[in-house]
């Protein structure tokens, strides 16, 4: 497409800056979430890897947010009109920790926008780039990927396999029981008001799911933790994308495959498809 023909030409080079404090409260709030108390974090620790999806938040007045839960559309990012939006991957490189206690900047800027045609009707790609500052320094350099699509047919609930297949020998695995209350948990925690997570009514009827929708994100994040739990190692970078999402309905798994400098990621869902493929980078 040439930028001519991109309706939302304008919007790439838009920039957004924002400031917070990395408290230690949202970060103990994420420990309880994930029910993690081996040792808990305090002030002067290094903020664990993807955890700065927690600060940072998009903080709309609720006069501005629209039906679905989502801000309204505009501003920072473009008005894209298709009605789905969701978190679709992310590529990231971790140069610095960012401390607990200590004041951050977030600067951004809209990179990429593409329109495509696939099987679910017509999509729009909206890539943003965002450097996290400490004292001066970029701590971490972060790109994501937000996709926006047609409503498309109704999603069926998937079939659980009977047995599902056991991970690799030297893998590392966890199953995840999801219910509505770590998924209005991590809602909370990151301020996302998107309906499908916790309105189980709106999710079915509304949108086509057939339970509240797994936040790509929380998938992302219980990755990264697998990692962190069996590692001992530095993860210096992490990419993920989605490929399909999960469901309230069964239990997931999630599995690691260490190969070297590398872990290989991925959430199994409970009929055996992969919904997620990620990689964690290492670091002595």
């Amino acid at each position: 497409m040439n930028a001519s023909d991109n309706p939302y030409a304008k919007w790439i080079g838009s920039l957004e800056e924002r400031e917070d404090i990395i408290s230690l409260s949202p970060a103990l709030g994420v420990e309880a979430a994930l029910d993690n108390e081996d040792s808990p974090l305090k002030f002067g620790d290094s903020l664990p890897p993807l955890w700065q999806w927690f600060y940072f938040l998009p903080q709309v007045p609720w006069s501005r947010i629209g039906r679905d839960g989502h801000p309204e559309r505009g501003g920072f990012l473009p008005p894209v009109e298709l009605p789905r939006r969701m978190f679709a991957g992310a590529r990231m490189r971790f140069i610095e920790p960012i401390v607990i206690g200590e004041p951050a900047t977030r600067r951004g800027e809209v990179i990429k926008i593409t329109e495509k045609s696939g099987g679910s009707g017509k999509l729009v790609f909206v890539t943003v780039c965002y450097h996290f500052l400490q004292g001066g320094k970029i701590r971490i350099e972060e790109e994501q990927d937000i996709v926006y699509r047609e409503p498309g047919e109704p999603v069926p609930a998937p079939i659980p396999l009977a047995s599902p297949p056991k991970p690799a020998e030297g893998s590392w695995s966890r199953m995840v029981i999801p219910d509505s209350i770590l998924l209005f948990r991590f809602s909370a925690l990151t301020f996302n008001a998107h309906r499908i997570h916790y309105d189980r009514p709106y999710a079915t009827q509304e949108e086509g799911y057939p339970g509240l929708v797994v936040h790509g994100p929380l998938t992302a994040v219980m990755l990264m933790e697998l990692v962190r739990k069996h590692c001992r190692r530095q993860v210096k970078s992490f990419s993920f994308r989605g490929k399909a999402p999960l469901f309230d309905l069964a239990p997931f798994r999630l599995i690691a495959v260490p190969q070297g400098d590398s872990v290989n990621l991925e959430a199994m869902g409970p009929d055996g498809k992969i919904t997620m493929q990620a990689t964690a980078e290492l670091t002595d």
